[in-house]
């Protein structure tokens, strides 16, 4: 399979290394340029590109950069990218430490919902609560006892089935966790997050989410900057 990758940071560039040993085609872009991905071309064979060939050339194209970074993609991205284009958020909103405030999150939308809208495509959110390290390094064989599973929630059904498949070659079970609306299930400061739970584990956490943001996560106005103003 061809994979974008749009983010060559620490969940990025593990997913870039992973797929090649799995295989798969990878092109991979970065904010800075291909010729800046020298060295992780050089390692895992992926394509260094631009972000709009990263978008255009995968059959599955994961955006996996900062939430503040999202509105500085270009606004023609996804322009001509076939519908049966999968395109995956790993992304997370963290205005204390990092994105400031996004007043649509802050109100209630769930963070992938609000870089759906941003980008103009229908995204299925996953890799967002697992540690990069344990991403690249603590997949199992599928049936091997306590495997760590990861969940996937999104709208579009055969574009979820496709990202369950690649998670399940990782090494991880897939649990589906809903609609792109309930993927504050699996956001920053629910039970889910960053806990490597077995299938039954993730379940259970997912059930026991509360919508309203915990104060590490909820912006103040000490945040570190606005897209206005950025960090």
């Amino acid at each position: 399979m061809k994979i974008g990758i749009i983010g060559a940071g620490n969940i990025g560039g593990t997913l870039a290394r992973r797929f090649r040993e799995l295989g798969h085609e990878v092109f991979v872009a970065n904010s800075r340029g291909p010729e800046t991905l020298a060295g992780l071309a050089a390692e895992t064979g992926a394509t260094p590109v631009t972000a709009a060939r990263a978008a255009r050339d995968g059959e599955v194209v994961i955006v996996a950069i900062t939430e503040r970074n999202i509105e500085n993609l270009p606004s023609d991205l996804f322009a001509g990218v076939p519908d049966g284009v999968v395109v995956v958020d790993t992304g997370n909103y963290y205005p204390r430490q990092r994105d400031g405030c996004i007043e649509a999150i802050e109100d209630g939308m769930p963070e992938s919902t609000w870089v759906a809208s941003q980008l103009g495509r229908p995204v299925i959110k996953a890799f967002n609560d697992i540690y990069a390290d344990h991403l690249g390094k603590l997949g199992k064989p599928k049936g091997t006892a306590g495997r760590i599973a990861l969940p996937i929630a999104g709208n579009e059904a055969n574009a979820k089935a496709v990202v369950m498949r690649l998670v399940d070659e990782l090494g991880f079970d897939p649990v589906d966790a809903g609609t792109l609306e309930e993927s504050w299930r699996q956001q920053p400061g629910t039970p889910v997050y960053a806990q490597d739970f077995d299938a039954d584990g993730v379940r259970e956490a997912l059930s026991r989410a509360d919508k309203q943001r915990t104060p590490e996560f909820t912006a103040t106005s000490n945040s570190p900057g606005t897209f206005e103003e950025p960090v």
